[in-house]
């Protein structure tokens, strides 16, 4: 039989239970507490920075573009799984629908698939600006900059559209308890009624290529940047490049690094409680760090936030 397939001797799955962390009640209350301020923190600095970007005329470049649509994308992503996940902090039965698990499922994956197209497309703005600094503003125009832009969103999306669809059409064995806080590939192939080997392969090679291609030409890229800076007559001038590239870099190793651990190898065998640990970093923690790595680090954004804040003292 294949699995792949739907079989009709196999009941429909209406709901799965995502069981999140098994502990007691009061433990729950602390998480959900604790994740409800980590939440609206990480909607407030990507949404400060998303309204920075459109609102300082001053940052309507390319390398601020990227940054709040980099801003937008997290807040999307974060709000994939998030809403959900609080909810089960203090619900007892913790059900989610059959559509809304793959729904969940989409989005996460799509959505973090094109964060990490987006950061390759930072990283190309980036090798322009140090390496070819007299030919940056003829190539990395407004124009080719939006759709990069586009083309991240594009991909994004449609990547993962024929894996999840495959596992969808498996037929699932109850209890249907989903031993993640997250509808995640791993634990719903643990739920298959039979195994399913071609829908596995595929779905993990899909994710080693995205990840480890969109990686390859980010370090490319700043092996070619580090080249170019080393090679700079003016320890300003090399600070200065430097500075420019320090935040996308400290992000993309915090992307990456939790990424590699999770979706690279079908081999490896994490514990239950590795993998939902290293979800809520990645779901949660990652887009929060994102907007505090950029703003601290970039006059150009604290001045446009200072600017906004005092319009909205002077109202």
């Amino acid at each position: 039989m294949n699995s792949s397939e739907p079989d009709s001797s196999f009941p429909f799955v209406r709901e799965f239970i995502l069981q999140g962390f098994s502990c007691e009640w009061k433990i729950q209350v602390l998480l959900f507490s604790l994740f409800t301020t980590t939440y609206t923190l990480t909607l407030t600095g990507n949404g400060a920075i998303v309204g920075a970007v459109l609102c300082d005329q001053r940052l309507h470049t390319p390398m601020y573009i990227f940054l709040g649509n980099f801003s937008f994308l997290e807040i999307w992503y974060v709000s994939s799984t998030g809403p959900k996940m609080l909810i089960n902090f203090l619900s007892e039965k913790k059900t989610i629908s059959f559509a809304g698990c793959f729904l969940q499922f989409y989005f996460f994956f799509s959505l973090g698939g094109s964060e990490g197209f987006l950061l390759t497309a930072m990283a190309f703005d980036r090798y322009l600006a140090i390496c070819h600094p007299l030919h940056y503003a003829n190539i990395m125009t407004k124009s080719f900059c939006t759709k990069l832009v586009i083309t991240s969103w594009i991909c994004g999306f449609l990547l993962f559209v024929i894996p999840i669809a495959l596992i969808s059409q498996m037929p699932f064995c109850g209890p249907y308890v989903i031993d993640h806080v997250v509808c995640d590939p791993g634990p719903l192939f643990a739920l298959a009624c039979s195994s399913a080997p071609r829908t596995q392969l595929l779905c993990y090679t899909l994710s080693s290529l995205v990840i480890f291609g969109n990686f390859s030409f980010i370090l490319g890229s700043y092996t070619l940047v580090l080249i170019a800076v080393l090679r700079m007559p003016s320890a300003t001038g090399r600070h200065k490049a430097f500075s420019t590239c320090g935040s996308h870099l400290a992000v993309v190793s915090l992307f990456y690094g939790s990424l590699m651990v999770m979706y690279v190898s079908p081999g490896l065998r994490h514990s239950a409680g590795m993998q939902k640990v290293a979800t809520l970093f990645y779901a949660t923690v990652i887009p929060l760090f994102n907007p505090l790595i950029y703003s601290l680090r970039n006059k150009e954004i604290k001045a446009a936030l200072r600017k906004i804040v005092g319009s909205l003292n002077i109202a």
